[in-house]
């Protein structure tokens, strides 16, 4: 197979190929972005794999950083531009099921790309758009299935975390997994308690945003793997709630994916705190998901008030309704965010009353009762009581405080 009209990104990156051939070198594009290019998909880190070692590498040429040396990356820069070139390899001796105990360096593509984890992703492409496929990988990418390169009980034993990446695979491109495959996933889930959190949780984020989720849902559950992850174990039921999403919509966001599986599990905002801790998720996600929280139960009760709308501001109010859509509720929210769109102020700095203000016009000083005025103010004109007009505003401060005074 040729492909007649490659991708810009290829395109920018020939001249590394042309520049590694031209001293009696193999060089190819590897990985992900030549199956994406087949599939018409969009192609995102352009990587090169090569026959010469990575010392002859960086003598071809002038600006080179040792990203990985020691497995044989050499980051090429050229024109403003960064290329990843690996030296073809074997790997050996997997003691942590995650890394090799030794890498050595060959000369035969074929030995390096049967190190690799899929047959769709062990493509090749030469420079001139031919593709060299030693396993039978674009037959797969045709029948639409996953297949281990190789022996796949092996394959998870190199590293554990590719039985994710299937699950994520099947759901991002809507591929079944091969039979073999998937027997040797849920054999070996168990491995996948060998893996860091941190890289389990990268892969079923991109498995819930995935074109097909229910497809890597269901692959996720059957298979085990969801009971060696974080505070999932023994959560079976409410998760199989997840293959009822609407296949119509897909999650964006990773605050999206918490959200939904925090309600999912039905936990409260501390508990969700509790839970996201344990998936090392950033404080910034938390702080989003306990929002999104506080929102739906608002929701549930009918009790969603315009000063919670404006606490929980557009983005995460955006991510509560995609997380309804994608759980098919019938939950009207249009209304919700046109509810939103109406508030007469989106930010507390659009209140036209600060602190300084209420300092100058001497009615009040620094200390607790100042935050009390502001968010006094702040609730008048949420709900309509008041005009967000710095005179009015600061005369009823005034009234406020002198009510409080005299009570």
């Amino acid at each position: 197979m040729q492909i007649k009209k490659l991708p810009q990104e290829f395109i920018t990156a020939r001249p590394i190929l042309q520049t590694i051939e031209g001293a009696g070198y193999e060089a190819y594009f590897v990985g992900g972005s030549v199956r994406d290019t087949i599939l018409k998909d969009h192609i995102h880190d352009v990587d090169i794999a090569t026959s010469a070692f990575p010392s002859e590498v960086k003598d071809l040429f002038k600006k080179t950083i040792d990203t990985g040396i020691k497995h044989g990356t050499v980051m090429v820069l050229d024109h403003q531009q960064k290329y990843e070139v690996t030296t073809f390899r074997t790997e050996s001796g997997y003691q942590d099921f995650r890394r090799p105990d030794k890498v050595t360096f060959v000369r035969s593509l074929e030995e390096d790309l049967k190190r690799r984890d899929f047959t769709v992703n062990a493509l090749a492409l030469k420079e001139d758009g031919t593709v060299v496929d030693l396993f039978s990988g674009l037959q797969d990418l045709q029948n639409h299935i996953l297949k281990a390169v190789g022996i796949p009980e092996e394959r998870f034993h190199e590293d554990a975390l590719r039985m994710m990446r299937a699950v994520r695979f099947a759901s991002k491109l809507d591929f079944v997994i091969e039979e073999k495959t998937e027997a040797a996933i849920k054999h070996n889930a168990p491995l996948l308690k060998k893996i860091a959190v941190e890289r389990i949780l990268v892969e079923f984020e991109k498995m819930m945003m995935g074109q097909a989720t229910t497809k890597g849902v269901k692959y996720f559950l059957e298979t085990g793997l969801y009971a060696y992850c974080p505070q999932f174990e023994g959560k079976l039921k409410p998760l199989s709630q997840l293959l009822n999403l609407n296949p119509k919509f897909r999650l964006t966001t990773e605050t999206q994916v918490w959200l939904l599986i925090c309600h999912t599990l039905e936990l409260s905002r501390e508990q969700s705190r509790s839970f996201l801790r344990a998936w090392k998720t950033s404080n910034e996600l938390i702080a989003e998901v306990e929002s999104g929280i506080q929102l739906l139960n608002a929701i549930s009760k009918n009790s969603v008030s315009e000063k919670l709308l404006f606490r929980t501001g557009k983005k995460v109010l955006q991510s509560v309704i995609n997380v309804l859509l994608a759980m098919n509720s019938k939950i009207d929210t249009s209304t919700l965010l046109a509810r939103y769109n109406e508030l007469p102020i989106k930010s507390t700095h659009e209140l036209n009353v600060n602190g300084h203000d209420l300092l100058t016009a001497n009615i009040t000083t620094p200390g607790p009762q100042m935050g009390r005025i502001i968010s006094y103010l702040l609730d008048g004109v949420l709900t309509g009581q008041f005009k967000n007009n710095q005179s009015e505003l600061l005369l009823k401060a005034k009234k406020y405080t002198s009510s409080n005074l005299e009570s």
